[in-house]
């Protein structure tokens, strides 16, 4: 891939998860100077963490269903670019998305 295409893509992804991680910053800031009850925010924090988690499970699963997709692809030697191989892709990423939705249902 061409630099000209990555280092773009590169820096706006970086000044938009630097923004993300400001605006953060500054909504706990605020919601600490509020002397709010302490229990309100460490139950934030805890909400914060539990979809840190469901988030992390998510994309495991999907990237894990997307390997095995790619898996398959080269086991049965699909080397061109088929409806079929798209096919095993999208299936294998749903199958990774479903897997989720029933893991996070029964975890909860």
């Amino acid at each position: 891939m061409d630099k000209n295409v990555i280092i773009p893509i590169a820096l706006f992804l970086c000044v938009t998860y630097t923004i993300k991680i400001v605006v953060d910053a500054y909504s706990r800031r605020k919601l600490l100077q509020i002397h709010g009850p302490t229990e309100d925010f460490a139950l934030m924090l805890e909400n914060e963490a539990a979809a840190s988690r469901q988030n992390s499970l998510r994309w495991g699963l999907v990237l894990l269903a997307i390997g095995i997709g790619f898996g398959l692809l080269e086991l049965f030697n699909l080397r061109d670019v088929t409806a079929g191989m798209f096919a095993i892709l999208l299936g294998m990423t749903g199958l990774g998305h479903l897997v989720y939705f029933f893991l996070a249902r029964h975890l909860r």
